[in-house]
């Protein structure tokens, strides 16, 4: 028996349609060094992305299926593009702009992105890539910077605001299968190359309706949310889209991440809501502890991407600002699990939920897998891989221009269910605690390091034998790579020159500060890497560190 229901499509379309009606006069302002920021409301932004797409269809030639890629802050034109691009039956493709430049173009000529908008900022990034992007017709740049850069470019070169001008303010919106992609975004290649996440027009949809819930951020169009999170990194965690479905002004601090203008706008605009990787609120308790600066406004902040230390969660506390811990991954769209705790405890109770990885929503459905291949309970003690199934999990990786999903054994179990590789225990009422990692990878800031990769680029060094790198405690970043190297006989190399030689392949962020010469890298009985060793030689202070 069917039910009587009307069948509509869940589509980013939708989102967009309601937030510039329903919640048109909310606004997206956006931070820009000057004395006045720039303001934009939703009905405004709404109607330039409906000439976006006009112009993108018109005049770039973007058809059904065809990536765009976005190499851009966080801004009201990212938000336009956010929305211009899946409705009109394209693919949203963002751009990491902290990856390495190899990862770039791999990634830019895996996805076959046909056009790139980029900030003018940005150009110097993007331009000596342009030769290696072959499938890159047009590029269309927005705001201030250096144009010259791009001279010589294949690639024809628009200015966003020229190209909007005068388009027209409707689009015949097609009626999109809601399965199809809408956009999509790669991981940052911590065991081989970067891996292709597409997400559908029904995942976003039903993954903005969970974001919006009060048991993860909670919202409403009483509020203004700070989107520090990056939009390249997992759609912002979904808060362009959550916010266009209730109404949440957003304000946008383009490439003004730094404490100081985080703290001033926090000052000028009023934010009640944040959201970031537990850096950025580290450095912003460090510009408010110095400078007096006054963040009462905001009554909640969302820290994920990365595990918040406790000391963090006790310092804000103490300034009024409650933190709220989540998990997620790109694979996750992120929202995974959110640390609200149950209801009636004391604030002393609260504490082992709060500091926990969180509560999984309805939509998510969790298991722990043993070594052994079984399934655990949730007793809070049987420690085992997260695995993870629901409306808006990966099942399969994008396969590259075929269009045919790449389903790696070692991430996709044979029935379906995302291996996070974090190992961890579930409580009898769903909350996760993470307690280690079932690979080697480093999270540092809320971005991923392959220890691996580093490994390797060591080891391509002349004058090095072996090389085995750990995830140490840092009070900063949460966690920094360790290097440990062995040294083939007569060999005079020092740190500084191993660390100069693995900047001319590694990303500058991704370097090591910390350093140590051992005799031998420890070995298991099948003569892998027993890196659990030399995390505890570390922890014991048996290494002899140096620091650069």
């Amino acid at each position: 028996m069917l039910s009587t229901m009307q069948d509509i499509p869940l589509t980013v379309t939708r989102i967009l349609h309601h937030g510039m009606t329903i919640h048109g006069k909310s606004t997206i302002t956006t931070w820009t060094g000057e004395p006045e920021p720039q303001r934009r409301t939703f009905a405004e932004a709404g109607t330039r992305a409906t000439q976006l797409a006009n112009a993108l269809r018109d005049e770039l030639g973007v058809q059904d299926d065809d990536r765009v890629a976005t190499l851009m802050w966080n801004n009201a034109e990212h938000v336009e593009a956010y929305f211009a691009i899946p409705s009109m039956g394209a693919v949203l493709h963002t751009l990491n702009l902290r990856l390495p430049v190899e990862q770039l173009v791999f990634i830019v000529n895996h996805a076959a992105d046909k056009v790139v908008l980029v900030n003018g900022s940005l150009l110097p990034l993007l331009a000596p890539l342009l030769p290696h992007l072959p499938t890159v017709e047009h590029i269309v740049v927005s705001g201030p910077g250096d144009r010259s850069v791009l001279d010589g470019a294949t690639a024809r070169v628009h200015e966003y605001e020229e190209l909007i001008a005068g388009r027209p303010t409707t689009y015949d919106w097609p009626e999109l299968d809601e399965r199809r992609a809408a956009a999509m975004c790669y991981t940052s290649g911590t065991t081989g190359d970067p891996k292709g996440v597409v997400y559908s027009h029904r995942s976003i949809y039903l993954h903005s309706m969970q974001v919006n819930m009060t048991e993860s951020m909670g919202l409403t169009d009483k509020d203004t949310t700070l989107v520090v999170v990056p939009q390249f990194h997992v759609n912002a965690w979904g808060l362009p889209h959550a916010t266009f479905m209730t109404g949440i002004s957003m304000l946008m601090p383009d490439r003004f991440l730094q404490p100081a203008p985080l703290a001033e706008m926090i000052e000028r605009e009023q934010p009640s809501h944040a959201a970031a990787v537990p850096t950025i609120w580290q450095g912003l308790l460090a510009e408010v502890t110095a400078h007096g600066r006054d963040i009462s406004c905001m009554k909640t902040v969302t820290i994920g991407g990365a595990a918040c230390p406790p000391s963090l969660m006790e310092a804000y506390d103490k300034l009024g600002v409650r933190v709220v811990h989540a998990w997620g991954m790109t694979e996750t769209s992120p929202l995974g699990s959110v640390g609200h705790p149950p209801a009636g405890l004391t604030p002393e109770e609260e504490w082992p939920y709060r500091v926990s990885q969180g509560r999984f929503p309805a939509g998510v459905e969790p298991r722990l897998v043993g070594p052994d291949g079984s399934v655990l309970p949730w007793d809070g003690t049987s420690a085992g891989e997260l695995e993870v199934r629901g409306n808006w999990i990966a099942g399969a990786y994008y396969g590259g221009i075929t269009g045919e999903p790449l389903v790696p054994d070692d991430k996709f179990s044979p029935d379906g269910w995302l291996r996070t590789g974090d190992v961890g225990v579930i409580s009898p009422d769903g909350y996760l605690t993470l307690t280690d990692r079932a690979k080697d990878v480093i999270k540092s800031g809320g971005e991923w390091i392959s220890s691996v990769e580093l490994e390797n680029a060591l080891m391509a060094h002349p004058e090095v034998a072996e090389a085995a790198v750990v995830a140490v405690p840092d009070d900063k970043w949460g966690e920094r790579p360790l290097a440990t190297v062995v040294l083939k006989e007569g060999a005079t190399a020092d740190y500084q020159t191993l660390r100069t030689f693995l900047g001319e392949s590694i990303a500058k962020w991704q370097l090591p500060e910390r350093w140590a010469l051992i005799p031998a890298v420890p070995k298991t009985s099948v003569g892998k890497f027993d890196k659990k060793v030399i995390r505890k030689q570390y922890a014991d202070g048996e290494l002899d560190v140096t620091t650069l």
